[in-house]
């Protein structure tokens, strides 16, 4: 975990509300988890998950309350990215606003470089 990767990504305030109560009905220790796999419709997809707790390589990124671990692979396509929490007459959902993103799918769960 560097001072680097923990400024190369941003928690809303929404987002970090929304994940501390995530949180607050795990297990000590655990993390809200962000990562990137391949797939989706746009070539990479973004995958959200509650883990028992973070990784020594993992990045952290804190903010009142939240906890997010950011794998070491996942890292560099997330760098500079905002990550948010939308609940609207659409639904709850968590957003990523990356900036590495050339195209993303209408739906902005998967993005292509």
């Amino acid at each position: 975990m560097t001072e680097t990767a923990i400024s190369e990504v941003a928690l809303t305030e929404q987002a970090a509300k929304r994940i501390a109560a995530l949180l607050s009905t795990e297990a000590p220790g655990s993390v809200f988890r962000v990562s990137v796999d391949g797939g989706g419709c746009s070539g990479f997809q973004y995958q959200f998950a509650i883990d028992s707790s973070a990784s020594a390589e993992d990045a952290l990124v804190e903010r009142d309350g939240a906890r997010v671990a950011i794998d070491p692979a996942s890292i560099g396509f997330l760098a500079g990215a905002k990550i948010d929490f939308i609940d609207d007459l659409m639904g709850q959902s968590f957003r990523v606003e990356n900036p590495n993103a050339t195209a993303s799918c209408g739906c902005g769960a998967s993005f292509s470089l």
